[in-house]
């Protein structure tokens, strides 16, 4: 009898997981709350996997180039990672004002507000891409670059932040996409940017036959390309093969009342984000004042670290959406709920990567990287800070819920706290003044995650977050 309802249990979560992946209109404000998570969680984890393997097929072919090339990528990435967070506070403004409409059946709205949100990105990201460029070596410098590591690898920086449209746009409207609850198409965006991404990678950068091999500036031009690919899939889903929003071009136009919204809640996004990725690129500029391979083994680390966070984030998402579409039906009790479970799928998930990285953390690594003394770092980036993987996932869910309801500023005033006020500080005076190399940051990462995460379960817990009108 056991075994029949083990085996009803696996048919019925297959049949669920295929669902899932096709996709479908979906009410996520009635029913089963285990059954909405895992419908928009599962292409959600898959989406952020996918994103991730981005970072890994990158760090993969650079790594044969060299540490320089690596540390140049790292360094590159940790600055454009200012170009993510806005990226990433759009989306969320985005996933926000559409998952409140679309809970209140208001779907012509929730579809305007997303494609306002689109102008906002696109006026941005064209200002940014100047800067980026023509600010590329003054940037490189700031960071801690050598002289000759920036003239070699110069266009590979300049590339991607000129590149940057197709970075804010793939993010944000793929937040379109889970405000509607459909995750399904934002995964097959990620499906199509990276596929393009693993044949090009290789190809643009070692060359083929009569294609002639560019080097770290290949990797640029190939990432660029893949994620063009996804945006071009998103742009036909959103106007030609429509689902449960309709959107046309008149929406472009701007609307002061939807432009006053999304720069209410995105700019609070947005620097909720420059803050948690601003504290990351200090501490990538504190890795700077080590040896190179100190700086390239940790960007692998890294790399393997946000590879393995992405699903997680996924999952988060999907709480994110719930708790939007769910306040906006009226329903914050299931709201709350459906954090509750979310936070549990993620707990068991970050424990099970960490003792993955404790197990099998070396061989990942010397499968990656070839060089003894990064290999060195790279391992102990990843079994120190895995140890607060727990902690991640933990805030991740709770402080989504609290943008998905439309309150972005408290997150930010979390991030803030667990960043600037504690995890810097703690990281540089552990590394200049007590243990003097580079596991004191890693150290620091862990500490300052379980206080963060700390901060945000009491914050969720008080439950100011319901009454948030939007």
């Amino acid at each position: 009898m056991t075994e029949l309802t083990a085996t009803a249990k696996l048919k019925r979560f297959f049949k669920l997981f295929g669902e899932a992946l096709a996709g479908s209109e979906q009410d996520y404000t009635t029913g089963s709350i285990r059954r909405a998570v895992l419908l928009l969680a599962i292409p959600m984890i898959l989406e952020m996997s996918l994103e991730s393997i981005f970072a890994v097929v990158d760090i993969f072919f650079v790594g044969k180039l060299g540490d320089a090339a690596v540390a140049t990528v790292g360094l590159t990435e940790s600055v454009l990672s200012i170009v993510y967070s806005i990226a990433m506070g759009l989306s969320m403004a985005a996933t926000a004002l559409v998952a409140r409409r679309v809970g209140e059946k208001k779907y012509e709205e929730a579809a305007h507000a997303g494609m306002q949100v689109i102008v906002f990105a696109v006026v941005l990201s064209v200002i940014m891409s100047f800067v980026g460029v023509a600010f590329a070596r003054d940037i490189l410098h700031l960071m801690g670059a050598k002289d000759k590591m920036i003239t070699e690898n110069i266009r590979y920086t300049q590339i991607m932040y000129g590149g940057n449209l197709v970075i804010m746009l793939l993010f944000l409207i793929n937040g379109i996409f889970r405000g509607a609850g459909d995750a399904s198409i934002a995964m097959r965006s990620l499906w199509i940017s990276n596929g393009c991404n693993i044949i090009l990678c290789p190809l643009l950068i070692y060359g083929l036959g009569p294609i002639p091999g560019m080097g770290l500036q290949g990797a640029a031009i190939a990432t660029t390309i893949g994620r063009g690919m996804g945006v071009l899939y998103q742009l036909y889903r959103l106007f030609i093969k429509q689902g449960l929003l309709t959107f046309y071009l008149h929406q472009l136009k701007p609307q002061k009342h939807l432009m006053l919204q999304i720069i209410n809640i995105g700019s609070s996004a947005a620097v909720q984000f420059l803050v948690s990725s601003g504290g990351w690129i200090f501490l990538t500029r504190l890795m700077a004042s080590f040896q190179v391979a100190a700086v390239a083994g940790y960007q692998i680390a890294i790399r393997l670290l946000i590879f393995f966070l992405l699903p997680a984030w996924g999952m988060s998402n999907a709480a994110a959406t719930l708790t939007g579409q769910n306040l906006g039906a009226g329903h914050p009790e299931r709201a709350e709920k459906s954090v509750w479970i979310t936070t549990g799928y993620v707990t068991v998930y970050m424990v099970l990567v960490s003792l993955f990285f404790f197990l099998f953390g070396t061989p990942v690594v010397n499968f990656i990287n070839t060089d003894p003394q990064a290999r060195h770092f790279a391992i102990q980036t990843l079994r120190i800070v895995s140890l607060s993987y727990i902690f991640f996932g933990v805030e991740m869910v709770m402080l989504n819920a609290y943008n998905g309801a439309g309150d972005t500023r408290t997150p930010t005033l979390v991030y803030f706290v667990g960043s600037w006020l504690f995890q810097i500080p703690l990281a540089w005076f552990l590394s200049q003044y007590y243990i003097k190399e580079p596991k004191a940051i890693f150290i620091a990462i862990v500490i300052a995650q379980f206080v963060t995460a700390l901060l945000s379960f009491y914050l969720f817990k008080k439950g100011k977050w319901k009454t948030i009108k939007v």
